[in-house]
């Protein structure tokens, strides 16, 4: 069980904590699992044709993209692969700017490495000077996430290139672009001139495939190879490479669904703007609402509702923030709602 679940909440309510797409996954995908025969589920899956759709999607060939069991599989693998101590006593570290995606820093010391925090800039920009000031010849990972979770701002493609250009030789830059679709920039297409570069991408948020662990990384071949290495075989299950194929053939359910984010950013910010709540615009499909010292009256009325938001308020930079998934319309009212009985009930 996830350490942000409860027992019996498993799909009880309206989930806005975990930036899922609450309104599920194309119906083409369910139509593909539903053919999925005896004998395929008895086989080992084959991969070529799934990373072929993921990599003509990315826009990059083939033998630059790896499927993952989730992108945190990928995650794990870059750990592996660049952050474990070597037998004479050399502790690779790992720049992790924050707030920033917990796994970072969790499998960052399961492996063995040091992880080296730098603090957040007061409007969540990306402190570019202090991450390039933080890196040292024991520098073996920068994990970068762009969009920001949880802030959900972007950090420059130039602020990638001139971390890029200040790793030492051996070390790697990790872009974890989980919500580039909703922000419709990357990286990826920068790769060739920067060999250093890995980008991570996840079929979980706009495509609906969380539940059933999907992702892919992308750079050159050398530089994935330790990454490759640490990835088990067969990891990624039939289910997953019928399911990515079909959601990838069914573009105008994903904009649709785009669509809606973009709406129910839009409907979010006017309601923190009449009820008196800063927020942070966000690239992303959700919203950091500082709630000040409301926050814990929201997420608990909220979830007296049935509805689960996510307290950031322990994140460096985010006191007294709430993470509000933005994906549905219907059900971001739902959510505002709540907001309008906690804030107007005090006043």
């Amino acid at each position: 069980m996830n350490k942000y679940e409860k027992p019996g909440e498993f799909y009880d309510g309206l989930r806005l904590h975990q930036n899922e797409n609450t309104g599920g996954c194309s119906p083409k995908v369910i139509q593909a699992l539903a053919g999925l025969s005896r004998e395929q589920l008895a086989y080992y899956p084959p991969y070529n044709a799934a990373t072929e759709v993921c990599a003509r999607y990315l826009g990059v060939d083939a033998e630059r993209l790896t499927l993952l069991n989730g992108l945190d599989e990928g995650i794990m693998a870059a750990a592996i692969g660049y952050l474990r101590p070597t037998p004479d006593g050399f502790v690779p570290e790992a720049i992790i700017p924050e707030p920033a995606f917990e796994i970072f820093g969790f499998d960052t010391e399961i492996v063995g490495g040091r992880p080296v925090r730098v603090a957040p800039n007061p409007d969540f920009s990306f402190p570019l000077d202090r991450v390039v000031a933080a890196i040292t010849p024991r520098t073996r990972v920068v994990f970068l996430t762009n969009p920001n979770n949880p802030t959900g701002v972007s950090m420059p493609l130039e602020a990638i290139r001139a971390v890029a250009a200040a790793v030492p030789a051996g070390a790697i830059v990790f872009v974890d672009e989980a919500y580039a679709e909703f922000s419709q920039r990357s990286f990826i297409p920068e790769l060739p001139a920067f060999p250093n570069v890995v980008v991570g991408r996840t079929f979980s948020k706009a495509f609906g495939l969380a539940g059933i662990r999907i992702g892919a990384i992308t750079g050159h071949p050398d530089t994935l190879e330790p990454i490759r290495l640490a990835v088990p075989v067969y990891s990624v299950n039939i289910a997953a490479v019928v399911a990515v194929q079909a959601a990838l053939s069914d573009r105008a359910y994903v904009d649709d669904y785009l669509d809606q984010v973009q709406q129910s950013k839009a409907l979010l910010y006017a309601a923190c703007d009449r009820l008196g709540l800063r927020y942070t615009r966000s690239d992303a499909n959700f919203v950091l609402v500082h709630a000040a010292d409301r926050a814990a009256d929201i997420v608990r009325t909220a979830m007296a509702h049935g509805i689960y938001l996510r307290d950031r308020s322990k994140e460096p930079g985010c006191a007294g923030a709430i993470r509000v998934s933005a994906g549905i319309i219907e059900h971001t009212k739902r959510c505002i709602h709540v907001f309008e009985e906690v804030l107007c009930a005090a006043q």
